[in-house]
């Protein structure tokens, strides 16, 4: 039996009606957006509309309008990153955050000269909103500060430091690829000028699909770099500088987005707090299972600082990998080891010398029995 635990990648299984949203769409539909005024054309425009009003509502955005989709997490922090940093500005960020990001802001100080201050969390994982306060500058133009570890799974205390960035005059952007639908998101309630996810993670959408939202006013300070046909005002050999038209050059992932718009369908109807309640549940379970195993050592679940459905842990004598194999050869559980593309977050951890970790992720779909089997299956390599 097929045991997926690497959810923090990409979720599977999904939605039986993103399969089917996606099948209908290439078989019988198969047309661009804004392309066109048939039937078909139309048909599509109204489904990625609903998709846009659905992320909005998903957010709290004030407006759809305010939902840009992108075709990655990572194509989505490379808009915000190389599009509102200048020449010499400062950033603030953690150790914490995936090579999308921080890869991007080595490039920019490699090219344009901005200055970064990265912060390191504390012995529980999290940012302190205190050393971002000291970190910040008359110059930090962003600070960007991951939503939860793809490592440990911390949730960090974002509120906290978007009011810090705002109160210092800088924008605040929070990368929320372990946490869009796994935990409530209300930007109506944050001091967040941008939030960034992939559309096939926690929102259960196909690869291939992401999305910005930018508040209100931002995007005059994003420069867009990706220009072209948009379907509208083309007349013009300026780039439109309306929302969401401003970020949307080019034709969109229509087979993805059709399969977007039935996963956020299938949350609203769900609930994400009732999907966290159910992984939260799952992940206790996890935890507890595999910290009862005297070889094992479980990183960042020793205190009470909010947590979603990610477990790193080693076990004594093997490497991740080798770990990460035998489990797939020999029981069917499928895993992530290594780096996670987050090297500092190893280094925070003292598991960066020995090569990582291994990585259990739940998602909505993952059951009891499937926990049970992983933990067991742990404890007779043991």
């Amino acid at each position: 039996m097929r045991v997926y635990l690497d959810n923090a990648a990409t979720s599977f299984p999904k939605p039986p009606s993103v399969y089917d949203a996606v099948d209908f769409y290439q078989r019988h539909v198969g047309v661009a957006i804004g392309r066109g005024s048939y039937r078909q054309s139309l048909d599509v425009q109204r489904i990625v509309d609903q998709c846009r009003q659905q992320a909005a509502r998903l957010l709290g955005a004030e407006n759809p309008d305010r939902i840009v989709f992108t075709f990655s997490g990572t194509d989505g922090l490379n808009m915000v990153l190389l599009g509102i940093c200048r020449p010499s500005d400062h950033v603030v960020t953690s150790v914490l955050e995936h090579n999308s990001v921080l890869r991007c802001l080595r490039e920019m100080q490699e090219r344009r000269g901005i200055e970064i201050t990265t912060v390191a969390p504390r012995a529980d994982g999290r940012i302190e909103p205190a050393d971002v306060r000291r970190a910040l500058r008359p110059s930090t133009r962003l600070v960007a500060i991951l939503h939860a570890s793809n490592v440990t799974g911390v949730v960090q205390p974002i509120a906290e430091i978007g009011e810090l960035a705002q109160r210092n005059g800088s924008f605040m952007m929070t990368d929320a690829a372990q946490t869009a639908g796994h935990l409530p998101i209300d930007v109506s309630r944050l001091p967040i000028d941008i939030v960034v996810c992939p559309g096939h993670k926690g929102l259960l959408g196909p690869l291939g699909t992401g999305i910005v939202y930018v508040r209100t006013g931002i995007e005059e300070h994003v420069n867009c770099f990706r220009l072209g046909g948009t379907g509208t005002s083309s007349e013009d050999d300026h780039h439109p500088c309306q929302m969401p038209e401003r970020f949307e050059a080019g034709n969109h992932n229509v087979p993805g987005l059709v399969g977007l718009e039935a996963a956020l369908a299938f949350l609203e109807l769900k609930t994400i707090q009732a999907i966290h309640d159910h992984e939260a549940g799952l992940t206790r379970i996890l935890v507890e299972g595999l910290r009862n195993l005297s070889t094992v050592s479980v990183y960042g679940h020793d205190a009470a600082a909010p947590h979603v459905g990610v477990v790193s842990f080693n076990v004594k004598g093997f490497n991740a990998h080798e770990v990460a194999s035998l489990l797939d050869d020999s029981f069917g559980i499928q895993s992530r080891a290594g780096l996670h593309c987050a090297a500092g977050a190893h280094r925070s951890l003292g598991t960066f010398d020995c090569g990582g970790t291994i990585r259990f992720s739940v998602g909505p779909f993952t059951t009891d029995s499937e926990i049970e089997k992983a933990i067991t299956s742990v404890a007779e390599l043991t």
